[in-house]
């Protein structure tokens, strides 16, 4: 798998972290380089997740594991470990990886080792947990804090946090997965456009890839990183569309779910529809 580089935008928040719901061969929040961003795991194994600092001074991170469920319109519910289902609590208790804390120097990278050994009891299929990989901020120093006491103040410190997760998949058998398009329609207001479809999934495993529009020879769109769950056996899609694109929609257009071309390219579900 390739480590092309997708710079996303920064998140600033209190008390919570902004994390990317989306997936590609390396993704960047703050000043965290993660690749790759989706790791598949066949039959128990190992993996390698590498980390590396593109900012310009030390910077610490803390790694965890979360469960994430997908709901129908693609975004992430975060899920308690008490709510947890049986796949997921045995996706939990499968995944080992080291180290939990690094510090890194800029420009230094630093590889987070995985494995899992699922039980030869558990059923065959698909299990998943999203590994976090969260800022953890600089301590206020001691010459700072002696002056905030001298000074008789209280200061609030609002702190950049940032966070990236990435889904860990543990596929255990040989497992099938089908999914299909249909609907596609145009939807909007003033400000933006967009083409929605509605996809549905079967199968044991979940699929993912891009979805590209053509008009005969000619590509009107393409968006990467679409993933179908198997806790979802259908979502809404959403693909942003501009004035030129919406424009070259006229007529039929063959619709096409394929996977990445890193992975293949091979094709998933196709649709051919007049958009309304």
């Amino acid at each position: 798998m390739s480590f092309r580089s997708t710079v996303r935008s920064l998140a600033l928040v209190l008390g919570a972290f902004m994390i990317p719901a989306g997936a590609t061969p390396a993704q960047a929040q703050g000043d965290l380089l993660v690749a790759p961003t989706r790791v598949i795991i066949n039959g128990g194994g190992n993996a390698e997740i590498v980390l590396s600092n593109i900012g310009a001074v030390a910077a610490t991170y803390r790694i965890g594991l979360e469960l994430r469920r997908m709901q129908p319109d693609g975004d992430f519910q975060e899920i308690a470990e008490m709510d947890a289902t049986a796949a997921e609590k045995a996706a939990l208790e499968m995944l080992r990886y080291a180290p939990k804390r690094i510090t890194l120097q800029p420009g230094q990278p630093q590889a987070i080792r995985l494995s899992a050994r699922p039980g030869p009891d558990l059923p065959d299929g698909e299990y998943r947990v999203h590994m976090s990989f969260r800022a953890v901020p600089p301590a206020l120093s001691a010459e700072a804090v002696q002056e905030q006491l001298a000074a008789g103040q209280l200061a609030i410190r609002l702190t950049p946090v940032y966070g990236i997760t990435i889904p860990v998949f543990v596929r255990k058998g040989r497992l099938e997965a089908t999914a299909t398009i249909a609907n596609p329609r145009l939807g909007g207001d003033a400000d933006e456009k967009w083409l929605e479809l509605d996809m549905r999934r079967s199968g044991q495993r979940s699929v993912y890839g891009e979805i590209l529009g053509k008009r005969g020879s000619e590509q009107v769109f393409a968006i990467k990183g679409i993933a179908i769950y198997p806790e979802v056996e259908a979502r809404t899609v959403r693909i942003p569309l501009t004035p030129e694109q919406v424009a070259r929609l006229q007529g039929a257009i063959r619709i096409e779910y394929r996977e990445l071309p890193e992975n293949g390219g091979q094709l998933i579900a196709e649709t051919t529809s007049a958009i309304r």
